[in-house]
């Protein structure tokens, strides 16, 4: 169930039955905003949130038993899949039946107890609306049946958005990737986090009353001794002066003690209010975790009765706080989890026996503040993951070659289970096998700047623990300097900071590193990742390791300054998604910082290593091939226009790189997967399949996802750059302000200067 879509409150006094049909209209406005949307072009992420929307719409609907409306919702989430699939294109009339669908999940939904098990009045028009969505998603393109529907505010008795003017299209519904909005609420902690700051300031003018102060010690010193030279001296008219100016000097000593010490005390007073003013809002955005877990043991044991299983939730830990920001993100995570564990975790109660168990299962579900940070824990007595399972998987959807899967370890082919799409499941069913999996989880915990291991036992249980910061609001980090500007990273992805000298440094094939408690640390320089350019190396490093098992490296950054708690303040809509960074805060002197996102570093970090950057430049023949010839950059152009196509190739041919062209989205994406190329140039707008969605396939393909990827196209507009920038884009280029310096610029910025060695 879902934990907060617009109702605030304690959900704890409603029924099942209430909360799914809050559950339910939350669903259909995301279903109605995505279907007009897709009317107007088909968007890979509006499909991926419609038919999320449906997946969680049959859950609901199964735990409150309503048959008809999970049959409905399964085929809407069939539908999508298909569309996904690139199998089926929404046009006007399957745009039509699916919001005659919709209206229909709304009118279920405000059945009455008593006619949920058969739909009440709405039976036939069920089957039928189940009949014309089997035939929308084979192909079929007659129209639909007519299905008649009364208005709906007459008939569901729980809120309804008011309608959206025809003039004002609606927004898209913002996904978890997406910037997070300045609300209220966010934006009364930003200012009592300013209010902190400049409390803080205080402290540097009264260490200069102090200075200050010092001095004028000096000077009254200096004052003493004249007076004794002139007192030694005997005359008159000089001892009256010296008396006059002591007398006069004396209020400017007294009055400046005194300005230091109301200074101080009025610093003190401002510093302590601001921070409980910061204290007070944070503890506005708090709530018990308990608050968050509403329904989740009822759908444990429905959902396990569901599959002929008994299977029960221990919930350790209900009243440990958490930010409300950051346990409305878990909900999902957290109700994906659980299913994976009944479904494929729990074996039946005779499988139990014969093993040994007790024939009730259990998933314990644990919270806790472990070192300043949120800790959660699911596990279960199941029969677990074995692993050699992963390892076949893996090979059978060629995500790794037999030999390379063979030797991974345990822990390495635990991390398959993260990737997209990736299931054991042979045969989906109304539950999981869709690979709607521990990606979501994976994806949620990031963006919460959190990480997420799992482990299993064959035979006895899973377990996946996660942990991140108990409040968004307020992220501890790790402030460095990189090229004389100030960059912070979450604490959470910081592993550990080392200061190594030079020497300690080696190079092998032509990329350095260092040696580590005995595993290589593969090392890179902050400033080439940022694109700032290259420092000048000292006698020392510093370094910050970062990234996890599977990709781990070692950051060199000029200076550590140390760790500081930062007031997140999210980047204006209008900069899409910036690489490399996540946030940006305020540090304690005021000055402006921005946060990097680490799992994007890490990417930026292969891509570097890839093309043989290092801390210094690559040793000569290093990289080179046998012949002493270097490969030229192979670059491929996917644009449906041939002017268009051709001009961009003889551009980059004749400048030494190596291009292939491709018709269209589809003819790109065999190309691109059956060649090894440096860069995909690729237009937008283009048939059978067009430029997002060939970028979205090339992001969700393991070996691919690292390739750049440039968009050239005629739509300029802010929303255009930043809808090509989400979709993981690493340069946008206007059509209209095309020229050849600013392609070719564009390209030897992405993969540098081709190389001679093969230009023609």
């Amino acid at each position: 169930m879902s934990i907060d879509h617009g109702f605030s409150g304690d959900l704890s006094g409603f029924s099942m039955l209430e909360l799914f049909r809050m559950e339910a209209q939350a669903q259909a406005r995301v279903l109605t905003d995505g279907l007009l949307r897709s009317e107007r072009g088909q968007d890979p992420a509006t499909l991926e949130a419609m038919m999320r929307a449906a997946h969680s719409t049959k859950g609901a609907a199964a735990i409150v038993g309503m048959e008809p409306m999970v049959k409905l919702a399964h085929a809407m989430e069939d539908v999508f899949i298909a569309a996904q699939q690139g199998r089926l294109a929404l046009d006007a009339a399957g745009v039509d039946l699916l919001l005659g669908a919709v209206d229909l999940m709304r009118q279920l939904a405000a059945l009455s107890e008593a006619e949920l098990i058969d739909a009440g009045p709405h039976g036939g028009r069920v089957e039928a609306a189940l009949a014309a969505l089997g035939a929308l998603r084979a192909g079929a393109r007659e129209a639909p049946p007519v299905m008649p529907l009364a208005p709906i505010a007459a008939q569901v008795p729980v809120p309804v958005p008011a309608p959206v003017p025809a003039a004002s299209a609606p927004a898209p519904a913002p996904l978890p990737a997406a910037a997070p909005r300045l609300e209220p609420g966010n934006e009364l902690l930003t200012l009592a986090g300013q209010a902190r700051l400049h409390a803080g300031q205080l402290r540097p003018w009264i260490d200069a009353l102090q200075r200050h102060k010092r001095q004028q010690h000096g000077m009254f010193s200096a004052l003493e001794q004249l007076r004794e030279a002139i007192v030694a001296g005997g005359d008159p008219r000089l001892l009256e002066l010296a008396r006059v100016v002591d007398e006069r000097a004396r209020p400017l000593r007294d009055g400046l003690q005194r300005s230091i010490l109301e200074a101080e005390h009025y610093e003190r007073q401002a510093t302590g209010v601001a921070t409980r003013l910061v204290d007070e809002v944070l503890e506005l955005h708090m709530c018990r975790f308990g608050d968050g877990l509403h329904g989740l043991p009822r759908m444990v044991r429905d959902l396990a009765r569901s599959l002929g299983k008994d299977v029960r939730l221990d919930v350790t830990g209900a009243d440990t706080l958490v930010d409300r920001a950051v346990l409305v993100r878990l909900e999902a995570p957290l109700g994906q989890l659980l299913r994976n564990a009944v479904d494929h975790g729990m074996e039946p109660a005779a499988e139990r026996a014969a093993a040994g168990k007790p024939p009730t299962g259990t998933i314990r579900l644990e919270a806790r503040h472990r070192g300043g940070m949120l800790s959660i824990e699911v596990s279960d007595d199941g029969r677990g993951v074995d692993p050699e399972r992963i390892r076949r998987a893996a090979v059978a959807r060629r995500l790794a070659a037999p030999g390379f899967a063979q030797a991974l370890s345990t822990p390495e082919l635990m991390e398959f289970l993260f990737l997209p799409g990736f299931s054991l499941k042979e045969d989906a069913n109304e539950i999981s096998g869709r690979g709607v999996g521990l990606d979501v989880v994976h994806e949620a915990v990031q963006a919460r700047n959190g990480t997420v291991r799992v482990e299993s036992t064959p035979g006895r249980g899973f377990r996946t623990a996660i942990v991140l910061p108990v409040t968004q609001s307020i992220v501890r980090a790790l402030v460095v300097e990189v090229l004389g500007e100030a960059y912070a990273l979450p604490i959470t992805r910081a592993e550990r900071v080392l200061r190594v000298p030079a020497g300690a440094v080696q190079t092998l094939a032509g990329r350095q590193y260092l040696e580590v408690e005995g595993v290589h640390l593969g090392l890179v320089a902050a400033g080439r990742v940022l694109e700032l350019g290259d420092a000048t190396p000292g006698a020392g490093l510093a370094v910050v390791v970062i990234g996890g098992a599977r990709e781990r490296y070692g950051l060199v950054v000029d200076e550590v300054r140390g760790e500081q708690s930062l007031t997140v303040q999210p980047l204006e809509p209008v900069f899409g998604k910036l690489r490399d960074v996540a946030s940006c805060a305020l540090l304690d002197d005021g000055a402006p910082v921005l946060i990097l996102d680490v799992p994007d570093m890490l990417l930026s970090i292969a891509r570097l290593l890839e093309a043989g950057e290092s801390l210094q430049p690559v040793p000569a023949g290093a990289g080179a091939r046998q012949d002493g010839r270097q490969a030229a950059r192979r670059i491929l152009v996917v644009d449906d226009s041939l002017t268009v196509r051709e001009m961009q190739r003889k551009l980059l041919a004749a400048r030494g790189y190596r291009v292939d062209v491709a018709l269209d989205g589809v003819d790109g994406w065999n190309s691109v997967r059956a060649g090894a190329y440096d860069l995909v140039i690729t237009d937008i707008d283009m048939p059978r399949m067009d430029g997002i969605k060939l970028l979205e396939r090339i992001r969700q393909d393991p070996r691919l996802q690292r390739l750049p990827v440039m968009i050239v196209s005629y739509k300029d507009r802010p929303e255009d750059r930043a809808r090509g920038l989400e979709a993981g884009a690493d340069y946008y280029l206007a059509k209209g302000a095309f020229h050849d310096a600013t392609l070719l610029d564009a390209v030897r910025d992405l993969i540098g200067a081709p190389l001679p060695a093969e230009a023609p």
